[in-house]
C-alpha cells in the first residue's frame, strides 16, 4: 500500500490493481474507503486502478485539521496524487459523492485531466440534485416484493426525517442501492459500516464547499471528454439527473446501465466494463 504527504503533512494511501494505462479511482460515501469498489468489475484487466483512501479513511491518516474534510480543500488532495504519480494528464473515475469531488477538480484543473467518467455521481458541485418525487418513482417502481417493499418503507421515512434517518432505516434502505439483492449485495452493505468514516462524511459538503455558477462556468473551459454512467434502478441520483449533468461538459454524454442501483459493476460486471474501457479507449 503506497503512501504519499499531500499538501498539508497529511499521509495519504493508495491501492493498486490490475495492469494497463492508470485510472485514478476516487470512492464515495461520502467519506468511505476505497476497498468498496474492488476490481470495479474487472476493469483492473486492461487498467491499473489508482484507488485512493481519502485523508481519515481506509490507510489514510487522520489530518491535524478536521475541517479538510470539506471536500473542497480534498481537491488538492487529488492534484497531489497526480504529482505523486508523475501523471502530466489522467483518466479520472468518481463514484458517489466523490461526483463532487470530481466535478471540482476537473473545474480547478481542466488541463489535468483527459477522460471523467463520473459514476452515479452526486452533483451537489453543480446544484443538481434528485427531488423526492423523481427518486420515489424509481424505487417505487421495484415494489411488489420483499424485501424491497420494506425497503421502500425504509427510504420513505427518510425522506420525511428531513436529514436526520435513523441507522436503522438507513440500512433497510441500502437494499435498493443494488440491482438485484443477493449474499453479494449483503455482504458490501455490511461492509460499509466500518469502511466509512461518518465524522468526516458530516463536514464533506459543509457551509462553504460549493459555489455552483462559478463550477460550472469553469466546466465549460474543461477540454477532456465526460462520461455520465447511472444506473436504471439508482433512486438517489435517480438517472434523468445523467443527461442534465453530462449537459455542462462541451464533450459530455450521458449511459444508462439496464437493471443496475447505485453500485453497477456488481450488477453487470461484463457490461460496465466494457463500456468503461470503451469510453477510456476512444472517448464519447
Amino acid at each position: 500500500m503506497p503512501i504519499f504527504d499531500t499538501y498539508d503533512g497529511t499521509a495519504l494511501a493508495y491501492h493498486v490493481r490490475g495492469e494497463g494505462e492508470p485510472l485514478v479511482c476516487l470512492p464515495g460515501g461520502p467519506m468511505r474507503a476505497s476497498a468498496y469498489l474492488g476490481d470495479l468489475g474487472g476493469l483492473t484487466a486492461g487498467r491499473t486502478l489508482i484507488l485512493l483512501d481519502a485523508r481519515g479513511t481506509g490507510g489514510s491518516a487522520v489530518p491535524a485539521d478536521t475541517s479538510t474534510y470539506r471536500v473542497d480543500h480534498q481537491v488538492a488532495d487529488v492534484e497531489a496524487l497526480r504529482l505523486h504519480l508523475g501523471l502530466e494528464r489522467m483518466d479520472l473515475l468518481v463514484h458517489s459523492a466523490s461526483g463532487n469531488l470530481g466535478l471540482l477538480y476537473a473545474a480547478a484543473h481542466p488541463e489535468r485531466v483527459r477522460r471523467l467518467v463520473l459514476l452515479t455521481p452526486t452533483s451537489w458541485a453543480v446544484d443538481l440534485e434528485s427531488p423526492p418525487e423523481q427518486s420515489l418513482e424509481v424505487v417505487r417502481s421495484r415494489s411488489g416484493a420483499e424485501p424491497y417493499d420494506s425497503a421502500i418503507a425504509a427510504y420513505e421515512r427518510m425522506l420525511a426525517a428531513d436529514g436526520a434517518p435513523s441507522p436503522q432505516d438507513r440500512r433497510e434502505a441500502m437494499v435498493l442501492a443494488y440491482g438485484r439483492w443477493d449474499e453479494r449485495a449483503r455482504a458490501h452493505r455490511d461492509a460499509s459500516d466500518g469502511e466509512r468514516n461518518a465524522a468526516a462524511a458530516a463536514l464533506y459538503a459543509g457551509p462553504g464547499a460549493f459555489d455552483p455558477p462559478a463550477t460550472r462556468a469553469a466546466l465549460r473551459l474543461f477540454g477532456g471528454e465526460a462520461l455520465v454512467l447511472a444506473g436504471e434502478l439508482d433512486g438517489y441520483p435517480a438517472p434523468g439527473l445523467a443527461a442534465e449533468l453530462a449537459e455542462l461538459f462541451v464533450r459530455g454524454t450521458a449511459e444508462i446501465q439496464t437493471g443496475a442501483g447505485h453500485f453497477p459493476w456488481l450488477d453487470d460486471a461484463e457490461w460496465f466494463a466494457a463500456r468503461v474501457e470503451r469510453f477510456l479507449a476512444t472517448g464519447a
